[in-house]
């Protein structure tokens, strides 16, 4: 009669998280070998850049990958509302200098043409024409002193 061959179920176990704890270690050791990065090996190493400068810059990385996990929201918010106001910062201008040039051609017409029998609205309606390239303007006659 011939024996069967048994496992001990300890043991296999044990194999298994050897050959675990050796990957485990040849891929931190793959970690630790890996080289400087580019903008080290460029700056402190051929450079010759003071290693306290190496010091702050990589404690600041540190710093700001925590501050940005930690306040993805506000940060989002920020940018939003940042993204929003260069949106519409030209049409707001362009609106102002609109408004600018009615004012001054308002003012323009009041005080070197005869507005007489001209009305309020008459003189905002010939402002924005004028602002937009109209040349009603130049039909009212000027004011002889």
């Amino acid at each position: 009669m011939s024996k069967k061959e048994t496992t001990n179920p300890k043991e296999v176990r044990s194999q298994i998280h050897e050959a675990n704890k050796m990957k485990n270690y040849e891929n931190a050791k793959k970690k630790k070998d890996k080289g400087l990065p580019w903008w080290v090996e460029l700056l402190f190493v051929q450079v010759g850049l003071p290693d306290k400068l190496l010091i702050k810059i990589l404690k600041a990385k540190k710093t700001s990958k925590e501050f940005i996990k930690n306040e993805k929201k506000s940060i989002i918010i920020f940018l939003f509302v940042i993204t929003t106001l260069a949106y519409f910062y030209p049409v707001i201008k362009h609106a102002k200098n609109k408004l600018d040039c009615e004012a001054s051609a308002k003012n323009y017409i009041i005080k070197n043409k005869n507005t007489i029998g001209i009305n309020n609205k008459e003189i905002k309606m010939l402002s924005t024409n004028f602002c937009y390239g109209g040349e009603e303007i130049y039909e009212i006659e000027n004011l002889k002193n």
